[in-house]
């Protein structure tokens, strides 16, 4: 018997050290403690996440207690600059959009302070900025969808067509893009497709009797140019024009940002999605 028992007792020792007895569960491995750098992308989008729902205030909050534990980063002051805009602070979102401007986070600087000149009535700025971001992004559709709009706006309905139906076509099921070539077609006459674009999209019918209304002031607007410079043409980079607010253009509503163009223009940290 202990001829038998031997071998099948040695076949059992190692069937121990191969198969796990030996080793920590699998589990145990997979629960180790997360790395600085998983800690980091977490907690950057936790304030994204925050950013997406409206809570700019809490995540400039964040954006501070993420700086006492990780290295400032391009990403991070993007962040922070989208939060200052958003909360009424568009000089100090201008400085740090300016600072980024040659850098991984360039798109989104040139966009940000495209919006910022759109706020502030300065229509060529806002054109040469939103123009940079989209050159520098070309799928992004938002930069798309704020370029058009921004042409709009300013009377620039041909110009706006192209990056708004790029917008519409890369991103079929986003009502923004919907809403925004909606605008274009009651711009140009075309009412009937205007409607079933936009009941296709389930626009709610908030936002599109805000289509509506835009398309009617758009229509009694007169397209007024930056002193000095031809429609849609910047003279000089917005990062070199000061951040001076202009009074808004009657009867226009001058939101600056797609997701806010539906929202209170009097409340800066509110975003209403359509």
């Amino acid at each position: 018997m202990k001829k038998i028992l031997l071998p099948a007792t040695a076949c059992l020792l190692a069937a121990c050290a191969h198969g796990g007895y030996m080793r920590p569960p699998v589990a145990a491995e997979t629960l180790s403690e997360p790395s600085p750098q998983d800690d980091r992308g977490m907690y950057l989008e936790l304030i994204r996440r925050m950013q997406r729902e409206g809570a700019y205030y809490a995540s400039l909050a964040h954006i501070d207690a993420y700086r006492k534990r990780f290295p400032d980063t391009p990403v991070l002051r993007s962040l922070q600059a989208e939060a200052l805009r958003r909360t009424g602070r568009g000089d100090e979102a201008a400085e740090i959009y300016r600072g980024l401007l040659k850098g991984p986070e360039a798109a989104a600087a040139w966009h940000g302070l495209g919006l910022i000149a759109a706020t502030q009535e300065r229509s060529g700025d806002a054109e040469f900025a939103l123009a940079k971001a989209v050159e520098l992004d070309p799928l992004n559709v938002d930069y798309l969808g704020d370029l058009g709009f921004n042409r709009l706006r300013n009377g620039q309905a041909e110009e706006a067509r192209a990056p708004l139906a790029q917008a519409a076509e890369l991103a079929p099921g986003d009502p923004r893009a919907a809403a925004n070539l909606a605008l274009w077609m009651l711009l140009h006459g075309q009412a009937s497709q205007a409607e079933a674009i936009m009941r296709q999209a389930t626009l709610p019918d908030a936002t599109r009797n805000e289509v509506y209304r835009l398309a009617g002031n758009l229509r009694n607007a007169r397209p007024r140019p930056a002193p000095g410079a031809a429609p849609g043409v910047a003279s000089t980079p917005p990062s070199s024009v000061p951040a001076t607010a202009a009074p808004p253009r009657p009867g226009i509503v001058a939101p600056p940002s797609m997701l806010e163009r539906f929202g209170s223009p009097n409340s800066p940290s509110s975003e209403t999605t359509p």
